[in-house]
């Protein structure tokens, strides 16, 4: 997450604030690659309905498969999470220089700064669905939507979920990075790889989700790289944009990994869920093109116009990411109580459909954006202050509930909240309220942890 640019409120006051030093396109990739998420969710997303007028959600890459190789440009988180490796090294190393070095301080304050930013809208967003599920279910417990709305709104929390682990390690895998460099990130590389080689060809149950970090965190490192310039160096873009993609393809080609680099309704092995070495490959071939354009797009954001805008929108980007499949949704309801006719997927009229479908989700979401943005703004800033020695394991042990707490909550939905359906997170069950819970208990800890003070005895009152 990138920091605040000062204290200014106004996105023009804001820019015109930024220093020099500031790397505009980080900012730029930031948002587009939220952006390009919104829109792929909103182009992608298909509705149907049943006899009993019930709604299905579905994937128009499912139906059309021929469009699957389109998301080796639109599955752009690797590169929010590039992005977050860049902006969680600036952002931890300035702490160890505030803190004169180091010191046990570091981590909660760390910790508490970013869950600050992240967590407040994430939580607002949870308060808000799990009140609005409950009486869904009161009131409506056999509408159209109920089920379809209330499963599928919490889905995206799972991006928020890995954000924060790649948070918590931050600090030990910052340090191996410094000592090793791209060795760290060869070694994250060879591990997923090995998952893989153990997951397919010898069988071993259970072993692929450790791929959720490894692949996740080795992008993660990338960024740590490109904040060191180790992805400027002259030849590094290219070679990573071209291994990449040639990594990726024959990854794909030779199987067993599909086309696809989301997730398809039914498909026996995702690239996504739990991700892939051919994820991995197609994050790095995203790192290196994302760096070719990097010289054509900062003398764009150098424009005062351009940099507002990115200015702007970086200011409720995270809003408009939770919120937005809340105001596909709407859109929907409100087809269905208009008794507007839901197209075949695909078909000529559900193509000339999609236009209205956007714009008014487009409509709800700036109006949603309006309603929450203000849970977005950043913490005033407060004078760094040791803690206590063991604030750090309480730290760790708060992030690590709202992580669980997060993912948990993005596999089980907030439907049925009533009734306490559950779904299984590292082999265990897990419902609704109590992943609210762990959200909750976990924010206190690293809250807890980060504002504590460390008590220095005055020498006027030794013995």
């Amino acid at each position: 997450m990138t920091t605040a640019l000062g204290s200014p409120s106004s996105a023009a006051e804001l820019a015109a604030a930024t220093p020099d030093s500031r790397d505009r396109y980080v900012d730029l990739l930031r948002v587009a690659s939220l952006a390009t998420v919104v829109l792929g969710h909103w182009t992608m997303a298909v509705v149907t309905l049943g006899p009993d007028r019930s709604a299905q959600a579905g994937n128009l890459l499912a139906e059309v498969p021929e469009l699957q190789p389109i998301t080796w440009l639109l599955q752009i988180m690797p590169v929010f999470f590039l992005v977050g490796g860049f902006s969680h090294a600036l952002s931890y190393r300035s702490l160890v220089r505030r803190a004169g070095g180091g010191g046990p301080g570091v981590y909660p304050a760390f910790l508490r700064a970013r869950l600050q930013r992240l967590l407040g809208p994430v939580l607002v967003f949870v308060a808000v669905w799990a009140a609005g599920a409950l009486a869904l279910q009161l009131l409506f417990a056999d509408g159209p939507l109920t089920a379809t709305a209330t499963r599928l709104v919490a889905q995206p929390l799972w991006f928020i979920g890995i954000y924060l682990a790649m948070v918590a390690f931050t600090p030990p895998l910052l340090r191996l990075h410094e000592r090793w460099g791209w060795g760290a990130f060869g070694a994250l590389l060879t591990g997923a790889a090995s998952v893989d080689v153990l997951r397919f060809a010898l069988g071993v149950p259970h072993v692929e989700f450790l791929n959720f970090a490894f692949v996740w965190l080795a992008v993660h490192q990338l960024g740590f790289l490109r904040a060191d310039g180790a992805l400027r160096m002259p030849g590094v873009p290219a070679a990573l944009a071209l291994g990449g993609l040639l990594s990726t393809a024959a990854l794909v080609w030779l199987g067993p990994y599909p086309v696809s680099m989301v997730g398809m309704p039914g498909e026996k092995v995702s690239n996504m869920a739990p991700p892939t070495l051919a994820l991995l490959c197609h994050g790095v071939w995203l790192a290196g093109a994302v760096e070719l354009l990097r010289r054509p797009a900062s003398g764009l954001l150098a424009r005062p116009r351009a940099w507002r805008a990115v200015v702007a929108a970086n200011g409720l980007a995270m809003t408009a990411f939770l919120w937005h499949l809340t105001a596909l949704l709407g859109v929907y309801g409100v087809l269905l109580a208009l008794d507007v006719p839901f197209p075949e997927p695909a078909s000529a009229a559900w193509w000339a459909q999609l236009p209205v479908r956007i714009g008014g989700a487009l409509a709800l979401t700036a109006a949603l954006v309006a309603l929450f943005r203000r849970f977005e703004l950043p913490p005033p800033a407060r004078p760094f202050t040791l803690a206590p020695r063991g604030a750090g394991p309480l730290a760790a042990i708060g992030a690590t509930l709202a992580l669980l707490g997060v993912l948990g909550l993005s596999m089980v939905g907030f439907g049925e909240i009533t009734e306490g359906r559950t779904a299984t997170l590292v082999a265990v069950d897990i419902s609704a309220p109590t992943a609210i819970g762990m959200v909750l208990i976990g924010r206190l800890l690293v809250e807890r942890a980060g504002s504590a003070r460390r008590r220095v005895a005055d020498p006027a009152h030794r013995g």
